[in-house]
């Protein structure tokens, strides 16, 4: 088990998992959004700051931020509800006093994932792209 920084020989995995991981999380959108974007997503992910949960020499999951905003925290099927996301979530924790991120509201696993390592929601607001209420979340050092 290891925590490192995210190389470019990461990216199809990374994608691939970025890809499965928000189809099952969000059954309320459709399916064609999300592979309809994952070519700008592969384009945008060597611009952001990605660290990666390995585990066996496979990528169990990554969290992937732009300075102080959380993009996202994506962990395999197989290793979700085992401590991945919060090691991930804790170890950029350390380099950070405030992080926030945006997380449908209808996504309450995540919600209450986000809740329980001390994050609160902020504010609501409608993602134009899929229509859905997308709820605030600030966590700060305290």
């Amino acid at each position: 088990m290891m925590l490192r920084p995210f190389n470019t020989a990461d990216l199809p995995r990374i994608a691939e998992l970025w890809l499965e991981t928000n189809v099952r999380a969000h059954d309320f959108v459709p399916e064609s959004y999300w592979r309809g974007n994952l070519d700008a997503v592969r384009e945008m992910l060597p611009e952001a700051t990605i660290f990666v949960w390995e585990e066996n020499r496979v990528i169990a999951g990554f969290i992937g931020l732009s300075d102080s905003y959380i993009a996202g925290i994506f962990v395999d099927a197989t290793h979700q509800s085992r401590g991945v996301g919060r090691r991930l979530l804790d170890y950029v924790k350390v380099e950070h006093d405030k992080l926030v991120l945006r997380v449908y509201r209808k996504n309450v696993r995540a919600r209450a994932f986000y809740k329980r390592e001390g994050f609160v929601e902020v504010s609501e607001s409608v993602d134009e792209a899929t229509g859905e209420v997308e709820v605030m979340m600030e966590w700060e050092r305290g």
